[in-house]
């Protein structure tokens, strides 16, 4: 099996600013992936450019089974924003769970905003999860503490932008349940910015049962986000 995280930026084309689904479903369908998490997609609402982004890759892309979970309404209208996933596998169950925001917020903070994990089940028997974490250590505390009660003990797979470098500590509880896909890259890989990266933010993680065979961050420049791709068997 496949997998590509994928951050999308809302499907807009970095170089050129504009929004281009043939470019991201492209992307999708050169990877042969047969799982693919997206961050940062839209759904349809009253906004410009608020259309239904998951099925819209779906449709270009021929994979069938899709799920959108919605974090957020942007700017307080009907305006849908969160994560999507794609599978080449029928969906048996898929949920949207949502991390809490911080009680008290830390002095000084980046942008905050509510934030959640896709979770779905597979045929295959596989679950995936699929998530986006917040700018700021507090939302980031509190969306490990979710994905962790959320992890399945077997046959799981957490991706997606997770905001913080590969050493941070915040991660500590996820890889001590799961196994960073990265360790199959065989040499340095960064995500972000595509064009030029600096520093890599975006994972893909499976449970100990699943058998990582490669893993790889391709020099493609579509969103801001390289997309990140692993091959498992079990």
């Amino acid at each position: 099996m496949k997998i590509m995280s994928f951050n999308t930026q809302h499907c807009c084309d970095y170089v050129n600013d504009r929004i281009d689904f043939e470019l991201m479903a492209g992307v999708i369908r050169d990877s042969g992936a047969d799982v693919i998490g997206l961050n940062e997609m839209r759904g349809a609402g009253e906004l410009e450019g608020y259309t239904d982004q998951v099925p819209t890759l779906s449709a270009l892309t021929g994979i069938e089974n899709y799920y959108f979970a919605k974090a957020i309404d942007v700017g307080g209208k009907n305006a849908p924003y969160g994560n999507g996933l794609l599978s080449k596998y029928p969906i048996e169950s898929a949920e949207t769970v949502m991390i809490p925001d911080p009680t008290e917020r830390m002095p000084g903070g980046k942008w905050y905003e509510t934030r959640c994990v896709l979770k779905a089940r597979l045929s295959c028997g596989i679950t995936v999860l699929v998530t986006h974490f917040g700018l700021n250590p507090d939302e980031q505390k509190n969306a490990v503490k979710t994905v962790v009660e959320n992890l399945e003990g077997e046959k799981c797979i957490l991706m997606g932008d997770f905001n913080v470098l590969p050493d941070d500590p915040v991660l500590a509880p996820i890889r001590e349940r799961l196994v960073d896909t990265a360790t199959a890259f065989g040499g340095e890989r960064l995500s972000f910015p595509s064009d030029a990266p600096r520093k890599k933010i975006d994972y893909i993680f499976v449970s100990p049962d699943l058998c990582v065979l490669g893993a790889d961050i391709p020099a493609v420049v579509a969103s801001d986000h390289r997309p990140h791709v692993a091959e498992i068997s079990e």
